[in-house]
């Protein structure tokens, strides 16, 4: 009678773990593979001893309350120059052409519309000016 006694079940107070850790394995052989073949960003650093070139001078172009644009080369002689928005596109274009590397600041009034800003700026991007900035005064 012993023999057909059902037995009870009892829980069980473990937790299989193996799973677990196959699941870490697998991760722990992907990054194994997948690291070697991230590039991390190359930073060319200057060398002891050399100097570094300094920036070069910007071609500033400034716009007045009346929309008048003036253009000031301060790396060749620096005298101002008066120009229209179809005159800029080509003096631009001839500038960049002796040094491409020479940024284009643009210093607008603070009365001046937005819009006229926004334009001259456009118009330095279709002549494909590489380094544009806008000029600001310190309070």
């Amino acid at each position: 009678m012993d023999r057909h006694r059902t037995r009870r079940r009892r829980s069980m107070n473990e937790i299989n773990v193996v799973p677990y850790i196959d699941v870490m394995l697998v991760l722990l052989v992907i990054f194994m593979i997948t690291a070697p073949l991230i590039s991390p960003g190359q930073i060319e650093l200057p060398q002891v001893g050399e100097s570094l070139t300094p920036p070069v001078a910007p071609l500033e172009i400034m716009i007045k309350v009346d929309g008048s644009l003036t253009l000031h080369d301060r790396l060749s002689d620096g005298a101002a120059q008066g120009l229209s928005l179809s005159q800029l596109a080509n003096t631009i274009q001839q500038k960049q052409a002796v040094n491409s590397e020479q940024p284009v600041v643009i210093a607008a009034d603070k009365d001046v519309r937005y819009e006229e800003v926004i334009n001259v700026m456009d118009i330095l991007q279709q002549q494909q000016v590489k380094k544009i900035g806008l000029l600001a005064r310190e309070k």
